[in-house]
């Protein structure tokens, strides 16, 4: 996998700077995990993995207290976890995943936003295949100075992991992402601190696109990740 991860962090983490956009999606995270999993953080390895990674961005503490009690209040609407995949302009594939409280509210805008900006949604399953969905976990080598990578392989080969990736500053570890839970549970036992963790899909066949191609794909990419009601947004852009 290599630094498959990191093949569109510039221009990804400019997009998503947007505190005003990305701060309500932690949020909304939080508030799921709690409904689903109760409010109690260690007893719900969701929600701890929630608050983790919007404490990652900086979402204030006030901010994920209030999310928490959301979820046990009667006025708050249930959310429901939709997914839809499309084709963007230059025949890049899109994968887009969604919490929302009304379905027929996100599936209109999104497909405007790929008949306006590309070719259009395809049926759901359609580009399942094409990607394949991990386990990322980011560890700061400065929160954790101790930390060594190899070592970190070795450990946890038993509870999933598939692969490990290091930079200067951080440790990239890749599993299933049936195995989430398992290496989750066997990091936080060895102390290491997380930076942050989710599910990601990585394409099965990358493909390349011109630069000129890359700035019209941007387009549809901002489009759906300034959306309310989408959590994530993948690619199968080299």
């Amino acid at each position: 996998m290599g630094r498959a991860f990191e093949y569109r962090k510039a221009s990804k983490m400019k997009r998503w700077g947007k505190m005003s956009t990305l701060f309500p999606k932690l949020a909304k995270s939080i508030t799921i995990a709690a409904k689903d999993g109760g409010p109690d953080p260690d007893m719900n390895a969701a929600l701890r993995t929630a608050i983790q990674n919007a404490k990652a961005q900086n979402l204030p503490k006030d901010n994920i207290d209030r999310a928490i009690k959301r979820a046990s209040s009667k006025d708050q609407a249930d959310f429901s976890i939709v997914n839809y995949e499309g084709k963007g302009p230059h025949g890049v594939l899109i994968f887009v995943e969604c919490a929302t409280d009304n379905s027929t509210r996100t599936v209109a805008n999104v497909r405007s936003y790929f008949n306006k900006l590309g070719e259009g949604l395809v049926p759901t399953g359609s580009l399942e295949f094409m990607f394949e969905r991990k386990a990322v976990f980011e560890i700061s080598k400065e929160k954790n100075p101790t930390i060594d990578a190899e070592e970190i392989e070795l450990e946890l080969i038993d509870f999933g992991l598939e692969d490990i990736d290091e930079s200067n500053e951080t440790i990239f570890v890749f599993a299933e992402y049936t195995e989430f839970g398992k290496l989750n549970t066997a990091l936080e036992e060895r102390k290491v601190e997380i930076e942050k963790s989710e599910l990601k899909r990585f394409s099965t066949s990358p493909a390349k696109f011109s630069q000129e191609q890359i700035e019209n794909i941007q387009k549809i990419l901002e489009k759906l990740e300034d959306d309310d009601d989408v959590q994530a947004v993948f690619t199968n852009m080299a």
